[in-house]
């Protein structure tokens, strides 16, 4: 089974920056999408990126320009840049991965496999 391993967060003042990691494995398959999604204290989960197998990724706007996704596929690990941060970053960030070729969206229930998450806190 797949199995997800979140690291690299932190407390940041406002405008600093983070690189989130997330290890994978269990998977041996071709295809898959993975995205990292967060969730303040009283909020709902939300997606913050996705990248496809492929390597295609999809921002949201309010992290458009600040937040880069990326993959090592040889380290099997997906990271998170997170620069420019805000107050509004804070939150449990959670990495995510769903099998399959099948075009992927900023949605929780688009995937089944995560990760235990990080917290990232964001100080002004």
């Amino acid at each position: 089974q797949v199995q997800l391993v979140e690291s690299g967060g932190g407390s940041v003042q406002a405008g600093g920056s983070l690189r989130l990691s997330c290890v994978v494995s269990g998977y041996t398959g071709d295809y898959y999408s993975m995205a990292w999604f967060r969730q303040a204290p009283g909020k709902e989960r939300e997606g913050v990126a996705l990248i496809s197998w492929a390597g295609n990724t999809l921002y949201p706007d309010f992290v458009k320009g600040r937040f880069t996704i990326s993959q090592d596929t040889a380290k099997r690990t997906l990271y998170l840049q997170m620069n420019d941060l805000e107050p509004l970053d804070t939150a449990t960030y959670y990495c995510a991965f769903q099998s399959g070729s099948l075009p992927r969206t900023l949605r929780e229930t688009s995937f089944r496999s995560w990760g235990q998450g990080t917290q990232v806190t964001v100080s002004s």
